[in-house]
């Protein structure tokens, strides 16, 4: 029997959105897919609840973000590595985890990375605007959570217990990225504009860049060395994909994110891999980090990987939950 949970949020960091993996089919209308900035993060953590991958979450940047549940829910935060406590104690990431009615949960100290989500079991209540929850700020749809707001769950499953043990139940094959604190190698394939910039691809191989302090949803501000085209005049505006590495008429390097504008007319001389994208939503200032070149048959074959990964987690939570006896929200089953 499904219940409404209502999860009172008491602190919301320094800016938590409800999020899902996206809009289809939005930008033949001009409208930008949006969707979590680490795609494989949302993706994963709500595999790990028994939602579909493509459900709602809350995608948390930065700061503490807390929160009391009205009844028993079953929680998986994934993201960046960070602290997260129930009821003042420790609990781990990238895992199925039991929340108590009334224990506070704190999600802070993030490290590595910029954005923690926070998945919960069933169907998280909340506006859709051309069929998904994830904000776009242009049409008036900020999907922004502030400390006092209520998040409301529609849930079948009450989480769930140890009969020795309250703590993991499930050893689970995660596919867990590591970042590191140090230098991010971005793998990258070539752009339509890159044999009009001589050079380019040895320099950006070569050299060390810093995200910038003006990024955001929309792209990634790259701080260092950068060659302009040669002879190429004005470009007639086109339409741009996600992971598109432009270079501007300042000396940057700007590297689209999922709520670009659809069309510009800024040379791309590269094009970042689908696989690599949910790290640069990673990305925050300060951030440095270097170009590896890859063939484009690596890059999907890399990206094919990333998704067995996924099917095979699937496959193990639904076997795991079916053993336990805890419900898999509608279409949750493995592909």
């Amino acid at each position: 029997m499904k219940r409404l949970v209502t999860l009172d949020v008491a602190e919301a960091g320094w800016l938590s959105t409800y999020q899902d993996l996206g809009r289809t089919n939005a930008e033949a209308m001009g409208v930008p897919s949006g969707g979590a900035a680490d795609q494989h993060s949302a993706a994963v953590g709500n595999i790990l609840v028994g939602n579909p991958r493509t459900g709602a979450c809350i995608e948390i940047m930065g700061g503490r973000f807390s929160f009391t549940p009205s009844n028993d829910i079953l929680i998986a935060v994934t993201g960046t590595p960070a602290e997260l406590t129930i009821g003042g104690c420790t609990a781990p990431l990238w895992t199925p985890t039991r929340v108590p009615a009334g224990a506070k949960v704190t999600i802070a100290r993030a490290t590595e990375g910029v954005r923690s989500y926070l998945c919960i079991a069933g169907a998280i209540h909340t506006a859709h605007f051309m069929g998904s929850c994830a904000p776009d700020a242009r049409m008036g749809f900020a999907q922004k959570l502030s400390a006092g707001d209520q998040i409301s769950v529609l849930t079948a499953n009450s989480g769930y217990s140890h009969p020795y043990f309250d703590n993991m139940l499930f050893r689970l094959p995660v596919p867990i990225p590591t970042y590191g604190g140090g230098i991010w190698t971005v793998d990258v394939v070539d752009g339509p504009e890159m044999n009009a910039t001589p050079g380019i691809r040895e320099l950006m191989t070569s050299s060390l860049y810093t995200v910038g302090g003006r990024s955001d949803h929309v792209g990634l501000r790259l701080d260092g060395p950068v060659l302009h085209p040669e002879g190429l005049g004005e470009i007639t505006s086109h339409g741009v994909p996600v992971g598109a590495i432009e270079i501007p008429h300042s000396d940057e390097l700007i590297i689209l994110g999922r709520y670009r504008t659809l069309t510009a007319g800024y040379p791309i001389v590269a094009f970042a891999t689908t696989a690599a994208q949910s790290m640069l939503g990673q990305a925050g200032p300060g951030r440095r980090i270097t170009f590896n070149w890859v063939a484009a048959a690596d890059a999907v074959r890399h990206l094919r990987y990333r998704e067995h990964e996924l099917n095979v987690l699937e496959d193990a939570v639904h076997s795991a939950f079916t053993a336990a006896g805890l419900p898999l929200s509608e279409s949750a089953s493995p592909l």
